[in-house]
């Protein structure tokens, strides 16, 4: 018998008389069924070539200083508790620290059932505005984060031919906490492709040539995704475009003073339960992003 099936023969059941039990049993299907029918409507609306895909997922401090930096930590920590609520696999291959607090940028490859499909519904710089924790007036602040996501190509990139001398490759100490090696060896590799001016980086390893690799396949990643964009047959075509993390650029609102709330500005999706936000909770936004662009 199906969840809808035993939905209405409980319901049935109910007209005979009232039944505590049975009520809660049924709340709790319909509670199901309800979840069932969004995951079925999320995957018809995750119908892109590469939704299917995992995702390459990166974040950016904006303007703001050591306030924006902290403000890319915060949603590190947020959208890693996504990831873990999808179960999705989560691997970080580049994490720069600030000078004070909080994060520069990082680098995720997250892997699961359309990854890619639901991810790239968070590309877009997020502004948050709350009261300063490290401004001795306690100021009010207004500071900004970049979220980036291009899918992970599992494909040979053996035709894929990229001129040496467009390529700058920095070394660097690995950030954070990793082992005495990483911290004082430049293990760590950044990639810039100049024309187009895409960066990949990678530390998760100790090997600086494993780094190297990593980033490389990364940044191919990048340029493919870039010419399928602009429909362009080779990469000499392309040039990369960049908007400033700062005002006017903004897809989404995280107010915590002097009221408390999120508000989405492509879909108008908004919750004053900020924590619930912070703590993970992003399908609402995500999915209404997903309606909207179907």
């Amino acid at each position: 018998m199906s969840l809808s099936e035993d939905i209405n023969a409980a319901l049935d059941l109910l007209e005979t008389g009232e039944d505590t039990e049975l009520v809660s049993e049924c709340q709790n299907k319909l509670d199901t069924l309800v979840v069932q029918i969004n995951q079925l409507e999320e995957r018809t609306l995750l119908s892109g070539p590469y939704d299917h895909y995992a995702g390459i997922f990166t974040l950016i401090a904006g303007a703001g200083g050591t306030d924006a930096q902290d403000w890319t930590q915060i949603m590190f920590r947020m959208y890693t508790r996504w990831f873990e609520k999808k179960g999705f696999k989560v691997q970080v291959i580049e994490e720069s620290f600030g000078d004070e607090a909080g994060i520069k940028s990082a680098t995720m490859v997250v892997e699961g059932d359309f990854a890619y499909g639901l991810l790239k519904q968070e590309i877009g710089i997020h502004r948050m505005v709350r009261l300063s924790p490290f401004n001795s007036n306690n100021k009010r602040q207004t500071n900004f984060a970049a979220v980036d996501v291009i899918p992970k190509l599992d494909k040979d990139f053996s035709g894929l031919t990229i001129d040496i001398q467009d390529l700058r490759m920095d070394t660097y100490r690995a950030s954070g906490a990793g082992g005495q090696h990483v911290n004082k060896t430049d293990s760590a590799v950044r990639i810039t492709h100049l024309p187009t001016g895409c960066v990949a980086s990678s530390q998760s390893s100790r090997s600086q040539g494993e780094n190297k690799e990593v980033a490389m396949a990364l940044l191919k990643s990048k340029l493919v995704k870039l010419m399928q964009d602009e429909h362009k047959d080779h990469i000499s075509d392309i040039r990369g475009e960049s908007k400033e993390v700062a005002w006017g650029n903004q897809i989404r609102s995280y107010v915590f003073h002097p009221y408390k709330l999120v508000k989405d500005l492509r879909t108008g999706i908004e919750t004053s339960d900020i924590q619930d936000v912070i703590d993970g909770n992003l399908d609402l936004f995500v999915n209404a992003s997903l309606r909207k662009k179907a």
